[in-house]
């Protein structure tokens, strides 16, 4: 895939991020592509469904996998603007997922090498492609404000 595609397609996942924010949760997104198509799309929604596996990865995973008929999600590249977790990184890898474009990195909880790196663990059946740093300063700068916002907001209420 070129730079271009990769840079549009994360800019779609950016602006799945830009809904969560809209709704007060961590504004992450994610996009799946499919022979050129956008097939699944995703942004962070756990306190607004109640559900701890409401992450964009999933929920792009989810309408990829019914765009798809399977789930099996060979031939795609997923656009994440956030390192996954051990969670999406691990359905990542079950999907057969084959490559992945990352924003930022995540050093708390980052699964594709910050913290751990699943997506290319010799010892499971399948690994990933990563590539790293898509449109990095625009997804680190979306978190960075939202959590500004949120540390400003807990100030008032004292």
């Amino acid at each position: 895939m070129d730079a271009e595609k990769d840079r549009n397609y994360m800019e779609i996942a950016l602006e799945e991020a830009r809904k969560a924010y809209a709704i007060n949760e961590v504004p992450i997104g994610a996009v799946i592509v499919y022979r050129d198509q956008i097939i699944g799309r995703g942004y962070n929604r756990r306190n607004t469904d109640k559900s701890t596996l409401a992450h964009a990865e999933i929920l792009a995973m989810e309408e990829a996998m019914a765009f798809i008929g399977d789930w099996r999600l060979e031939e795609t590249t997923m656009y994440i603007t956030l390192e996954p977790c051990p969670m999406c990184a691990g359905a990542i890898v079950q999907a057969r997922i084959p490559r992945v474009v990352l924003g930022a990195m995540n050093p708390k909880a980052g699964s594709a090498g910050s913290v751990v790196n699943l997506l290319n663990e010799p010892k499971f059946n399948h690994q990933v492609q990563v590539e790293y740093d898509m449109c990095h300063d625009a997804c680190k700068a979306i978190l960075q404000d939202f959590f500004k916002e949120l540390r400003e907001q807990k100030k008032g209420l004292r």
